[in-house]
C-alpha cells in the first residue's frame, strides 16, 4: 500500500536531488567558463585576476588550466 507519507517523501527527496543536481551543475558551468575566459586572457592580465582570489582557489585554477589548456600561469 502506498500512503499519502509515502508520496510526500518520495516527492521531497527528488526536488532535493534536483536541487543538489542543479547547483552541480551550474558550479561545473560557471568554473568552466571562468576557466575558458583565463585562457583568453594575456598572461599578464590572469596572473593579476587570479592573484585576487584566494589562494587554495587560485591553485587549482592554475592546475585546470595548465591540465586542460597546457597554459602556465
Amino acid at each position: 500500500m502506498i500512503t499519502s507519507t509515502d508520496v510526500a517523501v518520495w516527492a521531497a527527496s527528488a526536488f532535493l536531488a534536483l536541487g543538489i543536481g542543479w547547483s552541480r551543475y551550474a558550479k561545473t558551468k560557471s568554473r568552466n567558463d571562468l576557466l575558458r575566459r583565463l585562457a583568453a586572457m594575456p598572461p599578464e592580465a590572469r596572473s593579476k585576476l587570479l592573484s585576487r582570489y584566494n589562494p587554495r582557489l587560485a591553485m587549482e585554477l592554475r592546475q585546470e588550466l595548465l591540465a586542460r589548456f597546457r597554459i602556465m600561469s
